[in-house]
């Protein structure tokens, strides 16, 4: 049997294994979900939310084990982990709420001798491909508005965190979910691309690197199937001359290093105006030498290892590369004792006198380290924003609205925040411009991605 292990980044040891599923139990999953699903698409609407509102209840009331299990299984700190299962709540609960107006007819104007209407229909069944990074959250976003839509669904975990699917299918079917809606499968990346091709998946949601979109895209050339991608980003922050410098630097300083920076929307480059260019620099590197780097079991511990030693290993080396074309570091590793070389315990580092001559500045690095420009203002914060391949989130720090809405208006981004950065909003599409994907997650809008328009026009 070919199996996988749970390499733990607390101590680099093997957390759990499991097997990889077989050709055969990869035909059956298909078979009972198509079969599922056509039964699915046929329950009214409430007794669909009622269901997913359960499941939702009974992964929250799991929430203690999820989360000491995520930490395991990531690095994050376990003082955090609670959360994500509050938001996965969060998120669900409105995506649950929102379908009852967006999956209703729309009803066109009648004559005498016609009727005429729209019903969005279920694709079928939706293969979701959902990162280690926040592997609750990320379900939430497809999973919960698939099934919601008339869908069934096959989750793909992360190798890093497998764990996850077990206990989303567990809350499904202690909710009562009818057998085969919610399936999940341990895939190698070859036998992934193989079912993006099988003719029974008409859907497809990846959440990972852009380097693993173009895969995703390859995969199902020719199948012409619709997908979601949320990639890669770059995400930039502007603080400009007018900025409340304590909440700016509160909130960056978190939107960087928070999960150690292993978030697709963390901030990875700041852009401040010279007239408070050094208050703001003086401030956040000061707040950022109070985290506390450790076992993220430890209650103390605020910043946990990074996912592995690898990635670890290529944020050094963007440092490293940065420092040697002139970049200054301003985090001494030796104030943090857990960042050990060849680790995934890496101590958050600021550099500045940066430029987008470095892979730093340009390249996502996925990872506790900023780097942070002065700028002159809005023309030139602007221009090097969307100096970017990437285009997620931009956030700028202001008391003038109409200001940050001008240059929000400017800005390649698929979100643009004001006076914070690095979180998702329910309500509102979640999406990227350029190699940060396309399509959108989240909101009433998700669901024109989930389903398929249908016309009806009948003749008296």
């Amino acid at each position: 049997m070919n199996t996988f292990k749970v390499i733990s980044p607390i101590n680099s040891r093997s957390y759990a294994e499991r097997p990889y599923a077989t050709a055969g139990e990869i035909e059956k999953a298909l078979t009972t979900s198509a079969a599922a699903q056509l039964e699915w698409q046929q329950r009214p609407l409430d007794e669909r939310q009622a269901i997913c509102l359960k499941a939702v209840s009974a992964l929250l009331a799991r929430q203690a084990g999820i989360a000491e299990a995520l930490s395991w299984q990531m690095g994050r700190p376990l003082r955090y982990t609670p959360g994500e299962v509050k938001g996965f709540a969060e998120r669900a609960r409105y995506m649950v709420r929102a379908a009852a107006d967006k999956l209703t007819d729309i009803q066109l104007e009648e004559s005498a001798t016609s009727s005429r209407f729209i019903r969005r229909t279920p694709h079928g069944i939706v293969l979701s491909i959902v990162p280690w990074n926040y592997p609750y959250l990320t379900a939430a976003n497809s999973i919960i508005p698939a099934l919601m839509a008339g869908n069934s669904v096959i989750m793909k975990p992360s190798s890093q965190t497998p764990l996850s699917a077990e206990r989303l299918y567990d809350a499904f079917d202690t909710a009562g979910l009818p057998a085969g809606l919610f399936q999940y499968l341990f895939l190698e990346h070859d036998t992934t691309a193989k079912l993006i091709q099988h003719h029974a998946i008409n859907y497809l949601s990846f959440t990972g690197s852009t380097r693993g979109g173009r895969e995703m895209e390859l995969a199902a050339a020719g199948r012409f199937i619709n997908m979601g991608l949320e990639l890669g980003g770059k995400d930039p922050a502007y603080v400009r001359s007018d900025a409340n410098i304590e909440r700016a630097i509160e909130g960056l300083v978190d939107g960087a290093f928070f999960n150690s920076g292993q978030s697709c929307c963390a901030i990875e480059r700041i852009y401040v105006h010279k007239d408070r260019y050094r208050d703001f620099c003086d401030g956040f590197i000061e707040l950022t030498r109070e985290y506390r780097l450790g076992d993220p079991l430890h209650p103390d511990t605020t910043l946990g290892p990074m996912v592995n030693a690898a990635n670890a290993t290529h944020v050094r080396t963007q440092i490293n590369e940065a420092i040697q074309q002139g970049a200054t570091a301003t985090i001494d590793e030796k104030q943090f004792p857990a960042s050990v070389a060849n680790s995934p315990y890496l101590a958050p580092q600021v550099l500045l006198d940066v430029d987008h001559s470095m892979s730093l500045m340009r390249d996502e690095s996925f990872g506790p380290v900023v780097g942070i420009m002065q700028v002159d203002g809005d023309e030139q914060a602007v221009e090097l924003m969307n100096d970017s391949p990437y285009g997620l989130t931009s956030s700028v720090w202001t008391e003038d609205s109409e200001a940050a809405l001008t240059l929000g208006t400017q800005l390649q981004c698929g979100t643009c925040f004001m006076n914070r950065c690095d979180y998702l909003d329910p309500a509102l599409p979640w999406c990227g411009v350029k190699q940060s994907g396309k399509g959108c997650s989240l909101s009433a809008l998700a669901y024109e991605r989930l389903t398929q328009p249908k016309s009806f026009h009948f003749r008296r």
